[in-house]
């Protein structure tokens, strides 16, 4: 009987142990390792999809397209289908509605945020970690039919943004910062002359000066009635480096939300001030700081490096018509500091992600067509259609890669002079640049800080009073409209947590059923103790 007993102690315990195992399991959803296949089968066919970004850049997209063949002819089984979004904004709502019926992409060209985001899902997103370093498939792996760049040629630091909670998520694909491109004649016609570093004191009192008009008007520096002296392309940049360069608060690595501080207020207050008087502007208010630029109506324009290519009075893409161009002589420099001393500016630029499916040898061919993306010949030729940077060491020593960089003012199409300097500020700087902590929720977080900006700009023009307590109240708004309020309180020790809400129906009948049998066992061990 004691023997009975001690076995049927035994099956409670382990039934008990089962139920805290379920609960425990419900919210550790995110796998951080994969078991690469023992072998690549060439005797099956794959169809991976491919969804990449591009504007009206054809270059670019004949890029990918040749990307594609290349390496369909290196692995004739392997089938890539491309498809095209005009922004990454895009590609992330489609992703996000594809979750939920299981019909996301293979590989995707997206950023950590976004990443963060789908890994809200239950194993959405493939972590890289053991595929890179496998010896056989990883980065520079034996059994790769191309040439493609091992973990030591990689820039470190690049590799290291695609990093969530320690592990790998994404490759690099390229990277690009934030650029001043200046009108520096309209610079010297006011009677400065554009430094070595721009600050952000220079660029608010030249921007001011060129607010004088004539008695007609119109500006006294470009005779047009038209001029913004100073134009920001994306406002949560913005923000995002004037907290970093003051070293004040954003947000933790864990995801606890350190916006709303001092010198938030201050910088907001300020940039009201300049807005107030028509010194300053934005993209979602104004339009493309290039097309004022390129007209002779904007003195500095903050842009992506990438954005190069329509910068300057003989901007190869730019959107204005002929006629409108002014000509002028084009600096650029790294966006305005605080501390010339110290520079801080931010390093952004598109990644490649894999998502999972349930057959890891798709897996494995969707990460064999990513790593291709690393090649020297797709990172060269992609690079050179606008202001990236590749992000691998291989590539930009190559001599075809020195060779472009050389030529740079030869001409203005490939060669296009802004262009070359505007990716030389990201690979001489590349040691002053940083990235924003990456967790679920950091998306909505970043569009919050632009929105500061966005908000205290339109009150100004509307003519409404920008104090302390508007910006208790922008402060207040900003945080229910992007719910950051909830992404602060379920930060925790990791920046990846988050509310996976109630258990499923099937998981609570289980839990209840075990937790039933667990009481009749008790009930029964009561019964046979009573007998003997």
């Amino acid at each position: 009987m004691r023997k009975g007993m001690k076995q049927r102690l035994r099956a409670a315990v382990l039934l008990l142990l089962s139920v805290f195992l379920l609960a425990g399991c419900h919210g550790a959803r995110d796998r951080v390792s994969f078991a690469v296949p023992e072998q690549f089968d060439d005797s099956e066919t794959y169809e991976i999809t491919f969804w990449a970004k591009n504007d009206t850049n054809k270059t670019q997209t004949r890029i990918y397209e040749k990307a594609i063949q290349d390496f369909e002819a290196l692995y004739p089984q392997i089938k890539v289908k491309l498809r095209l979004y005009t922004d990454y904004g895009k590609i992330y709502n489609d992703v996000i509605t594809n979750i939920a019926t299981d019909t996301t992409p293979n590989v995707c060209i997206t950023y950590p945020d976004h990443i963060a985001t789908y890994m809200t899902g239950e194993d959405v997103v493939v972590p890289l970690d053991e595929l890179a370093a496998d010896p056989r498939y990883g980065l520079g792996g034996s059994e790769l039919l191309y040439d493609g760049p091992e973990s030591s040629e990689m820039i470190d630091k690049f590799l290291e943004e695609c990093r969530i909670s320690g592990h790998l998520y994404a490759l690099p694909f390229m990277r690009s910062t934030e650029a001043c491109y200046i009108n520096r004649t309209f610079v010297e016609a006011l009677g400065y002359e554009v430094p070595d570093v721009l600050t952000w004191d220079f660029v608010w009192e030249v921007s001011e000066k060129a607010m004088e008009k004539n008695a007609d008007g119109t500006f006294k520096i470009n005779g047009q009635k038209v001029l913004i002296p100073f134009i920001y392309k994306s406002t949560d940049n913005m923000m995002i480096q004037m907290l970093r360069q003051k070293d004040a608060g954003y947000s933790t690595d864990s995801g606890e939300i350190g916006i709303f501080n001092d010198t938030t207020r201050e910088l907001l207050m300020e940039i009201a001030a300049h807005a107030g008087t028509g010194a300053f502007s934005t993209f979602k208010i104004s339009s493309y700081p290039a097309n004022f630029l390129n007209a002779g109506q904007c003195i500095f324009a903050i842009d992506s490096t990438a954005g190069s290519t329509w910068m300057g009075a003989h901007a190869p893409l730019s959107d204005i018509s002929k006629d409108a161009f002014v000509e002028f002589d084009t600096e650029v420099r790294m966006i305005p500091q605080f501390d010339p001393e110290d520079p801080k500016m931010i390093s952004q630029g598109p990644s490649v992600c894999i998502f999972n499916k349930e057959d890891p040898r798709e897996v494995l061919a969707s990460w064999l067509f990513a790593q291709y993306l690393l090649t020297d010949e797709v990172q060269i030729a992609y690079a050179e259609t606008e202001g990236y940077a590749p992000v691998t060491d291989k590539a930009r020593s190559t001599e075809e890669y020195q060779s472009y960089l050389s030529a740079g003012g030869t001409d203005d199409s490939l060669h296009y002079d802004v262009k070359i300097r505007a990716t030389e500020l990201l690979l001489n700087n590349t040691e002053h640049t940083f990235v924003t902590p990456v967790f679920n929720g950091s998306a909505s977080l970043r569009d919050a800080a632009g929105q500061m900006i966005e908000s205290v700009t339109k009150s100004v023009r509307r003519k409404e009073k920008v104090n302390d307590a508007y910006i208790d109240k922008l402060f207040e708004d900003v945080t229910s409209l992007y719910r950051l309020d909830r992404i602060s309180a379920q930060a925790g020790g990791s920046g990846l947590r988050r509310d996976l809400g109630p258990l499923p129906a099937e998981s609570r009948a289980l839990l209840i059923t075990l937790a039933a049998a667990w009481v009749l066992i008790a009930l029964y061990w009561i019964r046979e103790r009573k007998k003997t």
